[in-house]
Formats: structure tokens, sequence, C-alpha cells
């Protein structure tokens, strides 16, 4: 099952990449407008920041107390495997990869994979998705119940990221495949541990 989902994304990946990333750019272009406050105020940084702040907590919570409940030591795991998942996109994949953002193709850079010449301001995959994807295929993972919301927010935040120009539609299908697998690679981990 997972092989076909691995060759279900690299397909939507490949076609959204070739067919769809530039003229959905061209026509969403300066949708949200001043979309600039909402890019800081969520931006990596601050996201990265608040999921070690919660790991932290929980982790000391733990230490004093000796355990914590199954849905804390969940978000622990969760916070912990978006922190990792986004750190290899972030230094590894979008360096490997380098593909200009949408701002840059826009202005003329051309849209195709640099190998081995990207930044971290590079657009693919999303780092954004990784994040967010690697926290909720923990949970998603762990709590069945859980797949339609988190399910529903990843495309929010997906939908997001192409409106505010940050992102191709290739880029947050690979970022959320991505983090996805890495959380629910962690739950089954940790599920196996559990037993």
């Amino acid at each position: 099952m997972s092989l076909l989902s691995l060759l279900v994304c690299m397909l939507a990946t490949a076609l959204a990449f070739a067919y769809l990333d530039v003229p959905i750019a061209r026509r969403v272009n300066g949708i949200l407008g001043a979309a600039e406050d909402l890019a800081s105020g969520l931006g990596s940084a601050v996201l990265l920041g608040a999921e070690a702040a919660i790991a932290l907590v929980l982790v000391i919570i733990r230490i004093t107390r000796g355990h914590l409940s199954p849905l804390r030591a969940a978000t622990v795991l969760a916070c912990l495997t978006s922190i990792c998942a986004y750190a290899i996109n972030d230094s590894t994949l979008k360096f490997l990869f380098g593909v200009p953002n949408p701002g840059a193709v826009l202005q003329g850079a051309q849209h195709a994979f640099h190998l081995l010449n990207g930044t971290s301001s590079s657009s693919f995959p999303s780092g954004h998705m990784v994040l967010a994807g690697a926290f909720a295929g923990v949970f998603m993972r762990l709590y069945r119940n859980s797949i339609l919301p988190f399910s529903a927010l990843l495309l929010i935040a997906a939908t997001l990221l192409i409106l505010g120009d940050w992102h191709f539609l290739s880029d947050v299908i690979a970022g959320t495949f991505i983090g996805v697998s890495a959380g629910f690679l962690a739950g089954e981990v940790w599920v196996t541990h559990s037993r």
C-alpha cells in the first residue's frame, strides 16, 4: 500500500510540476495581497519554536511526574517528528532539488529542478507542509479518528500556501506526502515500541 501511495504522489507531483504549477501561480498571484503579516506570524521559526516549547514543557512534566498520558506522549512524538522532518527537508531536500519559489518564477526564473543548487528558501518540497504533515501523521497513525480533521487542516494549509504565493501545487503535494509519511513512520515505531 505504501508503494502505491508513493507512486500516486510521484505521478501527481510530476503532473502538477509540468502542467499546473506556473498557470496556477499566475492565476492566484496577489490574491491574498497583504499576506506578509500572516507569513511572519506563521513562519517556520515561529511554528518550530512553538513545537519545541510544547515538547519541552511535556518532557519536564514527564520528568517531574514520572509519566505522561497517551495523548501528551503522542503530542511530544508529533512535535519532535515534525521538527526533525522539517530539518531534513530544509537542509537536504530543498538543497537537492533547488526549485525557485513562485515569486522568483513569476519574475523570470526558470521553473525547473536545479539539482544540488538550492537553498533553504527554495520552494520544493514545502517545509510548512512537511512540518504540519509530520505532526498530523503521528496523530493520524495513533488516533484513527483524527484522520479526517487533520486532512481538512492540511488541505486548508496547502490552499493558503498556494494562494499566498509561497508555494506551487507540486511543492505542497510533495511536502504533505513527506511529512505525513514521516509522521506515520514515527507513529508506527511508537506503536511497535509500546508493545
